[in-house]
C-alpha cells in the first residue's frame, strides 16, 4: 500500500513537471504585445536662445550700503560725535534702562545720581550717557537734560534733546 501511494505521488509530480516552465509568463508577454500603445504627443517647439548683454557700470550695487547725497547740503554742518573718544561706562546702557534717582552738590558742582542695573553712578554736566552719544547739558532737581547725536538714514548727524526725569522710589512702593 505504501508503495502504491508513493507511485501515485511520484507520477503526479512528474505530470506537473511535464508542463513547459514559465508558460503563464510567456502568455502575459504575448497578450501585452497585442495591446496597442497610445501615441505620444510630439514636444513643443523651443524658441532659439537670444543672448542678452547686461551692462551695469553706471548703476549702483544693490547689496552695498550707500549714502544718499543731498544737493542742498550746507557747509559746516553737524559733523557728528567724536567716534575716537573713549566711551564712558553709562554709554553702554540704553537711555530707558537708566534711572535718575537724585542729585548731589559738592564744591559748587551739581551731580546727578543715575542708577544702571543695581549700581548708582555719579555724573555731572559734560559726561556722556546712553547709546546715542548723549551728553549731559543741564542737571536740576527734577531732570537731567541731554543732547544726543543720532545718525539719520542719509548718514547725516542730527542733534536731539532727551531728558531723564527724577523718579520717586517712595511713590513706587
Amino acid at each position: 500500500m505504501k508503495s502504491g501511494v508513493s507511485i501515485i505521488c511520484v507520477s503526479a509530480l512528474l505530470a506537473g513537471c511535464s508542463v513547459e516552465p514559465n508558460e503563464d509568463l510567456k502568455q502575459w508577454v504575448k497578450e501585452s504585445e497585442q495591446k496597442v500603445a497610445q501615441k505620444i504627443e510630439p514636444l513643443p517647439d523651443v524658441a532659439p536662445y537670444q543672448a542678452f548683454t547686461y551692462s551695469a557700470e553706471d548703476s549702483f550695487e544693490p547689496f552695498k550700503p550707500r549714502k544718499l547725497t543731498d544737493t542742498r547740503k550746507i557747509e559746516g554742518g553737524n559733523k557728528g560725535p567724536d567716534l575716537n573718544r573713549r566711551k564712558e561706562l553709562l554709554e553702554s546702557y540704553p537711555l530707558d534702562q537708566l534711572k535718575f534717582v537724585g542729585t548731589l552738590e559738592k564744591a559748587k558742582t551739581h551731580y546727578a545720581l543715575i542708577r544702571a542695573d543695581k549700581t548708582v553712578h555719579r555724573v555731572k554736566a559734560g559726561n556722556f550717557i546712553g547709546q546715542n552719544f548723549g551728553q549731559i547739558v543741564v542737571i536740576n532737581e527734577s531732570e537731567v537734560t541731554l543732547k544726543e547725536s543720532i545718525q539719520d538714514s542719509e548718514g547725516e548727524w542730527k542733534e536731539s534733546e532727551a531728558a531723564l526725569q527724577l523718579i520717586d522710589e517712595m511713590e513706587k512702593k
